[in-house]
């Protein structure tokens, strides 16, 4: 099984403010749908939380909660990453989709990450994702769109794969 960290993040590392995203990008969400449909993504509650429309169509929803009680319209909910892990361990590739407690646990068992670049800052974020150690990760591809009319910021995407001893 591939471990896939999927995020998109500003120039120092934000993800988010007040359980939200800080932009609106087409392609970024475009690619998100390309690379995950198919496969199982996992999600902190709050990142739940924060679907417009519950549930993603067309992949399997695994919503981590230390609620045992609770339930999600088509979603698998799990109390813990690893029950997560285990529980689908016969996939192929599985899809890490945050928060950022989920992010900081998985980031040391992933062996990819797909990371969209927004060449911005966002100085009232509250929400980031760790950094990414040159020494762990190895840059495999890289693609920097032109910039459109749908989006307000450039950016980039960048996928690394972790270096193995």
């Amino acid at each position: 099984m591939i471990i896939s960290i999927i995020v998109a993040a500003g120039e120092n590392n934000e993800i988010g403010r007040a359980n939200g995203l800080l932009w609106h990008l087409p392609a970024d969400m475009k690619r998100f749908r390309q690379l995950t449909t198919g496969h199982v993504i996992v999600m902190g509650r709050k990142t739940y939380d924060s679907l417009p429309k519950g549930a993603l169509p067309h992949r399997t929803n695994v919503v981590i909660s230390r609620n045992s009680n609770l339930r999600l319209p088509q979603c698998t909910v799990l109390n813990s990453l690893q029950a997560a892990l285990t529980a689908f361990a016969d996939e192929q590739e599985i899809f890490i989709i945050g928060g950022a407690e989920i992010y900081r646990q998985s980031f040391p068992l992933a062996d990819r990450i797909y990371l969209t670049r927004v060449h911005a800052e966002f100085p009232d974020a509250d929400t980031f994702f760790p950094p990414i150690d040159p020494a762990e990760w190895q840059l495999i591809a890289d693609e920097t769109p032109l910039a459109d009319e749908t989006s307000p910021y450039n950016y980039s995407f960048y996928t690394f794969k972790r270096k193995r001893v």
